[in-house]
């Protein structure tokens, strides 16, 4: 196949915030990265920063906004921002622990943790519903860039769509792949159809880990890239 008809993805799932580290379910409930998470980001944008990016989209929710504004920063373009790239919305769960989603309600915890595909907390989108809408989007923006190379920066239930559109694996099957913060995953998208090049590439962030909840330290202003 000619490159020209191949777009290459970088799929980034946005730094940490502290509802990551508290596990608390977030959604759609608009969240800003951590201290941690800005390093993160500010890592990840050094990585990235001798590769050629052709456009950089991001989810419409500030964590991903945040992390995704250092891939433009020193390039001519603006990081274009899309609903569609939204984490799933989790309804009444948003907000939540999984331990006090399980004491309030352990029959529909139970059920989310099984990954039925068409089960849907009261406000909430389907496993079903959220890969008809990221996996439409992410079609969409590779087939606007044939033959480049794209940033997307969106959440964890988001790049699992897209990891499964890569590999071939249902919805309901069990997860046994990271989906660290901030880290680098690659896929590729031609004649219709997305395959995986490289996952969770983290090495970026090495050291990182070992400042988790230590806000003091990072929360000096971020430098500047």
């Amino acid at each position: 196949m000619s490159p020209a008809r191949i777009t290459r993805l970088l799929v980034i799932r946005h730094g940490e915030t502290l509802w990551n580290r508290e596990g608390r379910i977030q959604g759609h409930i608009d969240i800003p990265l951590s201290p941690l998470g800005r390093l993160q980001a500010e890592r990840l944008a050094d990585a990235l920063r001798d590769e050629t990016i052709d456009a950089v989209y991001s989810s419409d929710l500030q964590r991903a906004q945040q992390t995704a504004a250092g891939l433009a920063l020193g390039r001519p373009l603006e990081v274009q921002a899309s609903a569609a790239l939204r984490e799933r919305h989790f309804g009444a769960f948003e907000g939540l622990t999984w331990e006090e989603i399980h004491a309030r309600d352990a029959d529909s915890a139970a059920r989310w943790k099984r990954r039925e595909p068409d089960f849907r907390v009261g406000g909430g989108e389907s496993l079903v519903e959220l890969q008809a809408r990221c996996i439409g989007e992410l079609t969409r923006i590779a087939q606007q860039h044939p033959g480049g190379q794209i940033a997307v920066v969106a959440h964890g239930g988001v790049l699992d769509c897209f990891y499964r559109a890569a590999v071939g694996l249902p919805l309901a099957a069990s997860r046994s792949w990271v989906l660290g913060n901030a880290s680098i995953n690659r896929l590729l998208f031609a004649d219709g159809q997305f395959s995986l090049i490289g996952w969770n590439d983290d090495r970026h962030l090495a050291g990182l880990a070992d400042l988790a909840g230590a806000d003091d330290v990072l929360a000096a202003p971020p430098r500047r890239t």
